[in-house]
């Protein structure tokens, strides 16, 4: 699904073509999304994409204040409204057919010729590198919420209740993000595998494969959407424990 590589980072991993454009694509979706239900602004009779999207922002200052006094952390409302509306989009992006290829099928620029040619477009999270960096955020953002609420005292939770218990709670650090990194890659990527094997059945051109691609597109949208709200709500789970971390 990323047969296109642009460059190779050592040993340390590549970036994929397709992966890079796909999230420039999900980055302009968002913006004129967003763009849309904001540029007419009015308290008074909002259009649907206005509500929608004031719906998203209480949902979002929801999830905060379930977890954690809302003043704490009332600047973590934007980066977590970004991240599900990033992961929903590109989640959603894979499930698009490829009307692109045409487009770009003689531009040599970039390898945009080789990046979208195939039957799909992809969803970037199904890349690994892209769940991978947004994990290695929000791990950035609970060290620095620690370390703002508590100083350097925040570090001392990894001593207790006996220094002894030092290599448990640096495991318990380290697979944080690796969990949100890897459920995240996993569900989206297997979604689209299982795509990919239900266009190759036999059985699939029966009714011209709508209804078995219906029933199947109906349910990747479904864990696309569940897969955005856990991503959130586990960064704001842990992003609290962070902020609570003396009264554990």
């Amino acid at each position: 699904m990323h047969e296109t590589i642009l460059w190779q980072v050592g040993s340390l991993g590549t970036i994929h073509g397709k992966t890079l454009v796909m999230t420039w694509m999900a980055f302009i979706v968002i913006f004129v999304l967003v763009f849309l239900g904001t540029r007419r602004l009015t308290s008074e009779t909002p259009g649907k994409l206005q509500n929608f999207l004031e719906w998203i922002v209480d949902f979002v200052r929801g999830i905060i204040r379930d977890n954690m006094e809302y003043t704490k952390a009332a600047g973590l409302h934007a980066y977590l409204l970004t991240l599900i509306l990033f992961v929903f989009v590109s989640n959603m992006l894979g499930l698009i057919p490829n009307i692109f290829w045409p487009l770009f099928e003689h531009v040599e620029f970039a390898k945009l010729d080789e990046i979208f040619h195939g039957a799909a477009l992809m969803s970037p999270t199904a890349d690994v590198n892209t769940t991978a960096s947004l994990a290695v955020l929000t791990f950035v953002l609970i060290i620095a919420y620690g370390i703002r609420f508590h100083g350097l005292r925040y570090f001392k939770h990894f001593l207790e209740p006996n220094p002894v218990f030092l290599p448990i709670h640096l495991i318990d650090m380290v697979a944080k993000p690796m969990t949100l990194a890897f459920r995240l890659f996993g569900n989206i990527f297997a979604g689209e595998v299982l795509i990919s094997v239900l266009l190759m059945l036999p059985g699939i051109a029966i009714f011209g494969g709508v209804i078995p691609m219906t029933v199947w597109l109906g349910f990747s949208i479904f864990i696309g959407a569940i897969q955005s709200f856990v991503i959130t709500v586990l960064s704001t789970a842990y992003i609290a424990q962070a902020i609570g971390s003396d009264e554990h």
